[in-house]
């Protein structure tokens, strides 16, 4: 549901850069943070407000990736549906690890206020609308999250959906009144400042050359200095390099690129007039308004990196195509981040072996997970908090490597193809009844102005008609008289 996307960067001030310097000494510190993203920071800003040394090594700078790139949804859940997680772990423990996303959520909201990361323009609700009409299905799903799972959902029907949303290629809705949106650059160079406020030291263009996690204090060597440390925290995501290429290789890279559009002025107002973020629920849009009257879009997905430049036309006709009433919209900037998918869509959080914890894999849904990982990994190794082995039944897989880079390709092509074909079935339904109701309307119109009853509707093609009843047989009026 919420998603990591791209969206505009913001970098922080010469003065916080200079503090962000190369790593050319040696270290000793309690816990080494290996990728300066939503969760190594995370992981750093906990450890260093529970009193731990910590330091940061990161192979570029703070937030290049994906963690830089999004569009700054903050809800819970996971990747994986709720129907599925609890398929795999059962009720109780699905219902402890969605209590654990939710907490993820609301450590993000702590952390995004205007004192704490000035202009961080938090806005509320998020919206979940569905490309076909399936009312039902939404009535047992609301059920569940907001019965089962204690959480505030609100089942919007087609009608409040397209007030919102100029378009019928919406049906029905979910609204998450609790659910946020934030700057999400801002967001990453926010937490790397708060951790470094606490005492985290944040090196960047410090790549780790190799680890050596045997015995009580691990080895990191890097370019030009060596680290020791008594816990390593991997949270490179895809580019964790050669030293991890077996954890690396447990992650399905995927780009997803998004465009902000020119301003729009009254046209996006009259076209949108919800001001949260929308998703659908096939996973193929995400887009909310921002700066007042322009559209932050996401829409295309890839298992190959290519140049975001590329998909500004495509993301400017799906735009065309869901809101027609915008006519050729001018996309002002295109941006891009890769994101690590596991097999099983779950996050990879826990320990490997003693004192080598992994805090990757999050996806789409990387603002709540990261955040709950960079607890339960703090407080586990401070505090000796165990709550992270709920994780424990999502194993790393293999990612297929090429292989599963051609099938990852294949299957979100496959997907975003289905997803099209059935919403067009489902709005060719919805003509048909309108037009069914329409005829209906004019036949008993047509029907009342002659004076005449309705006329029965004769039975479809194939179907027999239902048998008259027999007329009921003649009295011969000479029986029962006597002779």
């Amino acid at each position: 549901m919420s998603e990591t996307f791209p969206s505009a960067t913001t970098r922080p001030d010469s003065a916080v850069m200079r503090e962000r310097q190369r790593l050319a000494f040696d270290l000793d510190v309690d816990i080494c943070v290996i990728g300066a993203g939503l969760a190594g920071l995370t992981v750093a800003l906990e450890a260093a407000r529970l009193g731990a040394s910590v330091a940061v090594l990161e192979g570029r700078h703070v937030g290049w990736n994906a963690s830089g790139h999004q569009l700054g949804t903050v809800m819970p859940g996971y990747g994986l549906p709720i129907s599925d997680l609890i398929a795999r772990v059962g009720f109780e423990d699905a219902r402890e690890l969605w209590s654990l996303s939710r907490q993820g959520a609301d450590c993000v909201r702590a952390n995004a206020t205007e004192d704490l990361i000035p202009g961080i323009a938090l806005s509320e609700g998020a919206l979940e609308v569905s490309n076909v009409d399936v009312g039902d299905q939404l009535i047992s799903r609301l059920q569940m999250l907001s019965e089962d799972f204690e959480t505030e959902v609100e089942g919007w029907q087609v009608e409040r959906v397209r007030d919102e949303l100029k378009t019928g290629r919406y049906f029905h809705g979910m609204y998450y009144p609790k659910a946020f949106q934030i700057d999400g650059g801002k967001y990453v160079h926010g937490l790397a400042d708060l951790a470094r406020r606490a005492g985290a030291r944040i090196f960047e263009d410090t790549p780790v050359v190799s680890i050596d996690p045997s015995g009580i204090r691990k080895r990191i060597v890097t370019p030009s200095a060596r680290l020791r440390a008594s816990h390593i925290v991997l949270a490179g995501n895809v580019h964790l390099g050669a030293p991890l290429k077996r954890l690396s290789e447990t992650l399905l890279p995927v780009w997803r690129y998004a465009a902000v559009t020119a301003p729009l002025g009254e046209r996006l107002a009259e076209a949108i007039r919800f001001q949260g973020s929308v998703t659908d629920s096939d996973g193929v849009d995400h887009f909310r308004i921002v700066d007042g009257d322009r559209l932050m879009w996401a829409s295309p997905e890839t298992t190959w990196a290519a140049r975001p430049q590329r998909f500004a036309g495509a993301i400017a006709r799906r735009i065309r195509t869901i809101f027609p009433q915008l006519g050729n919209v001018e996309i002002a900037d295109v941006f891009s981040g890769a994101v690590g998918q596991t097999v099983h869509g779950m996050p990879q959080i826990g320990q490997l072996r003693r004192g080598l914890w992994v805090s990757s894999g999050f996806g789409r849904q990387g603002l709540n997970t990261s955040a709950i990982a960079g607890q339960l990994i703090a407080r586990s190794i401070l505090w000796g908090d165990d709550r992270w082995r709920l994780f424990s039944p999502f194993e790393l897989v293999w990612a297929g490597g090429p292989t599963g880079r051609v099938a990852g390709q294949l299957v979100g092509m496959w997907g975003r193809g289905s997803s099209a074909a059935a919403g067009a079935l489902a709005r060719y339904r919805e003509r048909a009844r309108a037009q069914e109701r329409i005829r209906e309307a004019r036949r008993l119109e047509a029907n009342r102005q002659a004076g005449t009853r309705p006329q029965l509707r004769r039975p479809p093609p194939g179907r027999p008609r239902p048998e008259r009843p027999p007329p009921p047989a003649a009295v011969d009026s000479s029986e029962g008289e006597g002779v």
